[in-house]
């Protein structure tokens, strides 16, 4: 049997990932996803990655729901991720979400994607007031939570570090994403070649790095060599900005969330800081790391219980929508 309290659907679909999660108001009870896979060498193409999301859609929701021993009758409120992403792919999730909110007649939540990140990792670590550091392919940003909102310590001023391991994988003749692969590659070496470390303030700057790995690259350099350098240069920028928002902040708590968050060696690189500054590193764990269903159903359901909803007749999707400008009215300032 179900549980008998406040029951939700989640819909992520911002990029290659259809995922649906039910979540209760405590607890995931179930999360379910596909992942659009480009051809190898290649990036997500939004328009065929809308496709697989549109063909798979019933029968991810079909197995959440099954998964959580839920009925759709049961459902409170249905979330979607409302942004940032890739257009295509969040009007697909939109339209699924507004569709089963109108026929079941219950409230339609809008979830940003990035604040989906972190209160998820929040709730699966039991982090309460951390500096967070989201680094997926679409996220690279040091942030902590003050005065109603997630606020920017630093970012990145190109391109995030997904997008840097996802581009170099792809030139090195990869499907994204490429993450997990030169991790793998990196494994085999202890050769450090020199990369540009660009660190501006406390925001970081990966372009140019990404432009000397590729020369490398072509010049015929190891490329396991090329990997473990790509991860130890560009891991320790973000180390040094998470370091310095620890200490301005002086919080006790770095929370890792995002799809790179299920890197080892950036996790043993930020563990020392951790150690230094008496605090706690905190990481989500390795299954929901990724995007998930699960991220938009938990914030969800905050968000549900503040009061945030969206009539259906604007429930728009925003391709750019920065978590600092999306009201948290769930936590206390």
């Amino acid at each position: 049997m179900p549980p008998s309290n406040l029951l939700g659907l989640g819909i992520e679909s911002t990029a290659h990932t259809f995922g649906a999660s039910v979540v209760d108001d405590s607890k995931v009870l179930s999360d379910v996803k596909t992942v659009y896979k480009p051809p190898a060498g290649a990036g997500i193409h939004p328009r065929e990655a809308s496709r697989h999301h549109t063909e798979t859609a019933a029968s991810v929701i079909r197995d959440a729901l099954t998964k959580a021993g839920a009925k759709p009758n049961e459902l409170r409120f249905v979330a979607y991720s409302m942004g940032p992403g890739l257009g295509p792919c969040l009007r697909v999730g939109a339209v699924v979400a507004r569709t089963l909110a109108s026929y079941l007649r219950i409230p339609l939540v809008p979830v940003n994607h990035a604040v989906g990140h972190i209160e998820l990792g929040a709730l699966l670590t039991a982090a309460s007031d951390p500096v967070v550091l989201l680094v997926s392919g679409g996220h690279t940003t040091i942030c902590a939570y003050a005065a109603g909102r997630w606020r920017i310590f630093g970012e990145t001023l190109d391109l995030t570090v997904g997008q840097l391991l996802d581009q170099f994988g792809r030139e090195a003749g990869y499907s994204s994403p490429c993450g997990a692969k030169i991790e793998e590659l990196a494994e085999k070496s202890v050769t450090l070649l020199s990369l540009p470390y660009s660190v501006k303030g406390n925001d970081v700057s990966y372009s140019g790095m990404l432009t000397a790995a590729k020369r490398l690259l072509h010049s015929g350099q190891r490329l396991e060599d090329i990997c473990y350098s790509l991860q130890e240069t560009g891991y320790a920028m973000l180390v040094e900005v998470s370091e310095r928002a620890l200490a301005f902040t002086e919080k006790t708590e770095l929370l890792v969330v995002g799809g790179v968050a299920a890197n080892r060696r950036m996790s043993e690189m930020l563990r020392e800081i951790t150690v230094r500054h008496g605090a706690k590193l905190h990481v989500v764990p390795l299954n929901y790391s990724g995007d998930c269903g699960a991220q938009i159903a938990w914030t969800g359901l905050l968000a549900y219980r503040a009061g945030v909803t969206v009539p259906i007749a604007k429930s728009i999707v925003r391709q750019s929508w920065r978590l600092d400008q999306v009201d948290a009215p769930w936590r206390s300032s």
